[in-house]
């Protein structure tokens, strides 16, 4: 989180943190994740560590939650640590900043593709170059295993 820190608008910089939503403690759901992590207003920072312990995920200006089409703001990127820090800011091409239902959770898109995505039991992932980051592929692989996620939210 500490890294992260300079990359957030300025008015969540020197705001507290505090885990909302952990697959250590709270299980493997997404839904589960969309009920802790509803903190209407509050940002969120998604955090995934894969079975390669790759380290990267994606900041939300707003609550990470169900919804029928995209949400989200051009405050909104995806980040990696490989190794060091990378962070993958709004291009401007496209809104396709968030969108979730139960069995899926996209952020960023254009083209068919996904900057990050999770799989309803958040077991699987993957990310791809998407048009709404300009990113990286964030994990080492296109496709990947979770092993460790967390949603951060503000105290």
């Amino acid at each position: 989180l500490p890294q992260l820190g300079p990359h957030l608008p300025p008015r969540l910089m020197q705001q507290p943190w505090r885990l909302l939503y952990g697959t250590a403690r709270d299980g493997f759901s997404l839904r589960t994740l969309y009920r802790c992590g509803d903190q209407p207003g509050s940002p969120a920072l998604l955090l995934i560590r894969d079975a390669e312990a790759q380290a990267f995920g994606a900041f939300s200006a707003t609550t990470i939650r169900c919804s029928n089409g995209f949400y989200g703001t051009g405050e909104n990127f995806l980040f990696s640590f490989s190794p060091e820090l990378k962070v993958f800011r709004w291009t401007g091409r496209n809104n396709f900043f968030m969108k979730g239902d139960v069995d899926l959770l996209m952020v960023g898109g254009g083209s068919g593709r996904f900057g990050l995505w999770l799989d309803g039991d958040l077991h699987h992932g993957g990310s791809h170059p998407c048009e709404t980051f300009g990113n990286e592929t964030l994990s080492s692989r296109e496709e990947f295993c979770i092993q460790d996620l967390e949603v951060w939210g503000l105290a």
